[in-house]
């Protein structure tokens, strides 16, 4: 080989290490404490020891009555009703501030309890790191956050849930029918999908070569794609709402639990749960979803044979998120229809 082209692939090499090395400085952004968030927690943001973690949680005030033997026993023996109660879980990704205009649309009448899933938000990942990031183990978590919060006082409760929050959903009900009483559906995980476009996020995290580095470094504008990439409507992603789903995806080891969660497989033999269901569950979708297609929503609808379907038109993968208002508005009709 010629000596100047030794040369050039030399100084190529040198130039290649160069750029990797200003991108990393660039892009440099290293694990943030919870302390160091602590602007993501809301008033009656709470943090509760489950499984060695400290699980965020945030429930309504109608939660109140659950918060002690002594005020349910009150309840009672005064003759009063204990409050119905629903719980929300979020997608990929995502944190319990998701569900935030649910919450504030229902809380006068529910009792309102939202979490964030093990490696997202403020909770943070798992302390054990043999524990998968299964729907199995997602629904013990979730039994285990209902429990520490009284909630198996109620008969059962409500359980809604988007994305991967409604595969979480669908599968503690079928491994724990005897705690829910009630499905809400949204943009849920559950069949086999071919996405129309990927969150950039999601496509490097599938890469475990990269981890060393994706790990450390955070792009704002990857994130802010990946958000636009799920609303139908990209006027409503503001600069807040990208700010909260780049600030807790920094959270202590979340980068890391997202890398093997989406390296992870979960059973495509849980779908066959679906069809056995039987309890009254609400789907909602969004057409403009391009990471699950619309279609997915009417298998749902045809394997649980006690369901409704709402379909909106100019919404996109998180339209509880993206008109909170209108789509609540459905909730709230077949939560009284169904009572």
């Amino acid at each position: 080989m010629a000596q100047w082209l030794v040369k050039a692939i030399i100084y190529l090499l040198i130039a290649m290490m160069a750029l990797l090395v200003a991108l990393v400085a660039f892009y440099w952004a290293p694990d943030r404490s919870v302390a160091e968030l602590k602007q993501w927690q809301l008033p009656n943001s709470e943090f509760i020891d489950v499984q060695g973690m400290q699980a965020h949680v945030v429930r309504s005030d109608k939660c109140d009555v659950y918060r002690s033997q002594t005020t349910i026993d009150k309840a009672v023996n005064t003759g009063a009703s204990l409050p119905e109660a629903l719980v929300l879980l979020h997608g990929t990704s995502a944190s319990l501030h998701t569900w935030q205009g649910w919450t504030k649309a229902l809380s006068a009448n529910y009792c309102v309890v939202s979490m964030d899933l093990p490696g997202f938000g403020l909770t943070g990942p798992y302390t054990d790191a043999t524990t998968k990031y299964s729907s199995a183990n997602y629904a013990k978590f979730v039994m285990q956050v209902l429990d520490h919060l009284n909630l198996n006082q109620v008969t059962k409760v409500t359980l809604a849930g988007n994305s991967l929050g409604g595969k979480v959903a669908w599968r503690t009900a079928a491994l724990y029918p005897e705690r829910i009483d009630k499905l809400i559906l949204v943009d849920a995980v559950g069949y086999p999908a071919t996405p129309k476009q990927v969150p950039m996020g999601f496509k490097l995290a599938k890469y475990p070569a990269l981890t060393p580095i994706l790990t450390r470094i955070l792009p704002r504008d990857v994130v802010k794609k990946s958000v636009l990439s799920v609303y139908a409507d990209d006027s409503k992603v503001d600069e807040a709402l990208v700010d909260r789903y780049y600030d807790l995806t920094l959270r202590q080891g979340n980068r890391q639990a997202l890398n093997r969660r989406l390296q992870e497989t979960d059973s495509t033999s849980n779908q066959a749960q679906i069809k056995k269901l039987n309890l009254p569950t609400l789907i909602i979708w969004g057409v403009q979803d391009d990471l699950i297609p619309v279609e997915n929503a009417t298998l749902f609808h045809k394997d649980i044979a006690n369901s409704q379907l709402k379909i909106f038109d100019n919404l996109g993968h998180v339209p509880h998120e993206e008109d909170p208002i209108a789509t609540v508005n459905v909730v709230k009709d077949f939560l009284a229809q169904t009572e």
